[in-house]
């Protein structure tokens, strides 16, 4: 049997940018992105801990070491500059193996930085 699991969480980042005028998604900047264990056009979760949206979507790579974090597209209805996210990802896997499995989470300090 499989079940879902979480696989990678950055907890508590700060939302730089909403751009309403893009084809959708969330830009995250590739250092948290490789803290994270997240790659790009992964499925994830993000959790607005302002306003209590929640809302699916994928990521895309930022700039290395920018601390971005933009809300694209639609998304941008959901956050804006200075609200806190939190960004989920989930694994499917057997369900012996996900008893010992560790997700990857990340605790950003101001700035977006690691």
């Amino acid at each position: 049997m499989n079940i879902e699991i979480l696989k990678s969480k950055i907890h508590r980042a700060v939302i730089t940018e909403a751009d309403l005028n893009y084809v959708g998604s969330i830009t995250i900047d590739e250092e948290l992105m490789d803290a994270a264990n997240l790659i790009e056009n992964e499925k994830v979760q993000v959790v607005n801990v302002n306003n209590g949206e929640r809302l699916e979507t994928y990521v895309i790579k930022g700039k290395k070491g920018s601390g971005i974090c933009c809300l694209n597209g639609p998304a941008a209805r959901k956050g804006m500059p200075g609200d806190i996210v939190v960004i989920l990802s989930y694994a499917a896997m057997d369900f012996e193996k996900a008893k010992s499995f560790k997700p990857r989470i990340v605790f950003p300090k101001e700035g977006n930085k690691l």
